[in-house]
């Protein structure tokens, strides 16, 4: 790992590096399910990694305002120059470690069916799979769900 390596909370002006790089770093357009509002309104529960050579990656979370116990991860991204080094990992865990100190005791997120790396990235971190679930975002959009339970 990067030693240079910088994790900080997000800040509302870091949208516009963070959709800048998206597309690009999936390969895919997905910016279209990263809108502002996520870091106008969850800033302080997202992470944005930095190095030597500007973003290195970031995780969008946020605490549920409707489940007391549950936190969600919305969407995590890592450079692909730094991907294999346990970044992914270390934004995880950091935002666990933020989640429990607000007495979260579950993660949630989800995925689609054809997101093969997320799928086991999330399996290795420990989450149980369920899905797909059919048309858990609406007809014919199936998604994997994943659940953590953090240790008490």
């Amino acid at each position: 790992m990067n030693q240079s390596l910088r994790l900080r909370p997000a800040e509302p002006d870091d949208y516009d590096r963070i959709v800048g790089v998206a597309d690009h770093w999936w390969g895919r357009p997905v910016s279209s399910i990263l809108p502002r509002l996520f870091l106008d309104h969850f800033h302080r529960t997202s992470l944005v990694a930095e190095d030597g050579d500007g973003l290195a990656g970031f995780l969008i979370g946020l605490l549920s305002p409707s489940m007391p116990d549950a936190a969600y991860i919305h969407f995590v991204g890592v450079a692909p120059r730094l991907r294999g080094n346990g970044l992914a990992r270390r934004l995880h865990q950091r935002f666990f470690d933020l989640a429990a100190a607000d007495q979260r005791t579950k993660i949630k997120a989800i995925t689609s069916p054809q997101n093969h790396g997320s799928i086991a990235f999330h399996t290795a971190m420990g989450f149980t799979v369920i899905g797909p679930v059919a048309d858990y975002d609406g007809p014919e959009v199936d998604r994997i769900v994943f659940q953590l339970q953090l240790p008490q």
